[in-house]
Parts: C-alpha cells; sequence; structure tokens
C-alpha cells in the first residue's frame, strides 16, 4: 500500500445543490494557510501518491435529468440516470484498474453517487465489506427517495434493494458486496423507507445515540468486526456531513448533533491501527465535500487530515 492513486470524481448529478463537483479540487488545495496540499500531506507519510486527475462528469445544465428513464412511474423518479450509470463504471474502472497496478485507490467526491462506482470497482475481485460513516442511510430507491437524487441511493443500488432488482440497474450491483457485512456508522437523518430497509436487511445500523451511549472506540471496534468477518478486504465510504456541521460546514446535506473532530480521527486511525495488524483496507473514498457552502475550505482541508489519520499518521 505504498502506491496511491488518487482519482477525482467532480460528480453534482446525483445531488440537488451545486458546489460539491468542486469537491475534488478543494480537496486537493487543502488549508488556504498551510503549504501542504492534500498529496504532499500523504507523501509526508512515506507513500508515494499518483493523482491521475478527474473522471469526466457532465454538467446539469446539458443534460435531462428524467431522460433515458423509461420504465415504471418509480424508475422515473431517479434523477439523471444514464449520466450517473456512465461516470460510475468509469470510476469503477479506475478504481479496478489501480488495484490490479498495486495502488490504493483513494477517491475524492463529489456527490455520494459515486460510491456505486468506487465498490464495484474494489468488489469486482476480492469479497469486501464495507465501512460506511455517513448521517443518512442512503438506502432510499427509485419508489422511496423524497428527492430523485441519486446521492440518497448508493447503499440501495449495489445491493439491488427495491426497484434496483430490475434489469436496468443491473450495473450498480456490486459483486462480492453483502449487507451482512456492510455497518453504517453515525445515522441521524433516516427516512421511514431506509428504516424499513434496514429492520428487513442484515446491514448494521448504529446511530449517534449509539455513539453517545459506548463511545466511538466500542461502536467503530464492533462495526470492525462485523465488516470483517468473512471478507477478504475492507471500505471505507466517508461522507464528511458525518461529522458536526461545526466541525464541517462544507457539505450538501448537513444534520446538527454529528461526530465530533476528534471522533472523526479516532474512527480513521483505529482503522489504520487494525490495518497495520491485519492488511485489510483496500480502498477509500471521501465525498459530499461543497466548498461553496464551505469556510475559509474548512472541510476540504479537514478531509485531508482525516485521509491522513487512515493512512496511519499519529501524534507521536
Amino acid at each position: 500500500m505504498s502506491q496511491l492513486q488518487i482519482i477525482g470524481v467532480p460528480m453534482d448529478l446525483g445531488a440537488d445543490r451545486r458546489g460539491v463537483d468542486m469537491g475534488p479540487s478543494a480537496i486537493r488545495y487543502g488549508d488556504i494557510t498551510d503549504t501542504a496540499n492534500f498529496k504532499s500531506k500523504l507523501e509526508s507519510l512515506g507513500y508515494t501518491c499518483h493523482d491521475q486527475g478527474d473522471v469526466p462528469v457532465p454538467t446539469p445544465e446539458t443534460r435531462n435529468p428524467t431522460a433515458g428513464t423509461a420504465g415504471t412511474a418509480s424508475m422515473r423518479q431517479a434523477k439523471y440516470v444514464p449520466e450517473v450509470k456512465d461516470v460510475c463504471e468509469n470510476v469503477s474502472t479506475a478504481v479496478s484498474t489501480a488495484l490490479a497496478n498495486g495502488r490504493f485507490p483513494m477517491v475524492l467526491g463529489g456527490d455520494h453517487s459515486i460510491a456505486i462506482g468506487s465498490l464495484n470497482g474494489t468488489a469486482e475481485t476480492a469479497d469486501v465489506g464495507v465501512l460506511w460513516f455517513d448521517a443518512h442511510a442512503d438506502l432510499n430507491t427509485p419508489e422511496t427517495t423524497p428527492s430523485g437524487n441519486v446521492h440518497g441511493m448508493p447503499l440501495a443500488a449495489v445491493l439491488g434493494v427495491g426497484a434496483f432488482q430490475e434489469s436496468e440497474f443491473e450495473w450498480a450491483h456490486a459483486p462480492n458486496v453483502r449487507a451482512e457485512n456492510i455497518a453504517i456508522v453515525g445515522l441521524r437523518s433516516v427516512d421511514d423507507a431506509e428504516k424499513a430497509v434496514i429492520r428487513d436487511s442484515d446491514i448494521t445500523a448504529y446511530t449517534m445515540s449509539d455513539i453517545d451511549e459506548r463511545g466511538i472506540a466500542a461502536v467503530v471496534s464492533e462495526a470492525m468486526e462485523i465488516v470483517t468477518e468473512n471478507t477478504e478486504q475492507l471500505h471505507v465510504s466517508f461522507d464528511l456531513d458525518w461529522l458536526d456541521p461545526v466541525e464541517a460546514p462544507g457539505v450538501g446535506t448537513p444534520v446538527p448533533g454529528g461526530v465530533s473532530y476528534r471522533e472523526a480521527h479516532y474512527a480513521l486511525e483505529s482503522i489504520a491501527r487494525y490495518h497495520e495488524q491485519d492488511p485489510i483496507l483496500r480502498s477509500l473514498e471521501f465525498v459530499e465535500v461543497n466548498p461553496v457552502l464551505d469556510e475559509r475550505n474548512k472541510t476540504a482541508a479537514l478531509t485531508g487530515e482525516l485521509a491522513a489519520s487512515a493512512l496511519g499518521k499519529r501524534v507521536l
């Protein structure tokens, strides 16, 4: 894992607010008061970083959000499906190619719909457990979505939930990803339909109340045990809205009551420590950074710090 492949995905087709397409650039740039940008921070830990640039993403102004979604009425509730499909297939190829070349994929978003591509790419040749740090469950489907935004659907898409069982969404189904090896950590905004999916599936979900009661250390430790049972590798999907908006204001769908700065770092530090004992971390993505809504690039800079923690940075 000494070689890192940075893959930018300036995707905003899955969201309902502009600006998240600038997330990868903002993350790369980092702290406006610090000369150490994202790449140099990771290279300071001993990694060699290869930045392949950004996966091409069409702009919403050039596309019809409902074009190409013929089928049932419920299917037409998902916006920009053909465009999301094309981008995610390219992300999948970029991730699987990086792995084939012996490089660790570091995916920078962009909205959370890109996780469909990340998971398909990383799980192409290995059984993968999934740690999903997010305020939201991302388990809506074209039938249940209140918004039509695919960034609220990626977990449902890769698992083939509801309308995602249909053949037209076969491209989204991630191989070698099973519900029993998915843990969502830090939930605090879940739609009723998503609650039903969690109850009826083998997904493990931890709310912020679980973190309040048990502490971040116990929750992350247990989640790691679940996602690594009978799997070969681990994918971590980190939505910056997992943090409290005071810590990460530059996100499209902020929810009060999120984790603290230290809790976020601890979670990723614990993954790094686990990986040192059992090299299982296979891929990592950070999503939903929106610099238009940020304060002096605070959230984007924090992303670089968190990535460093996940890759082994320590105070001592």
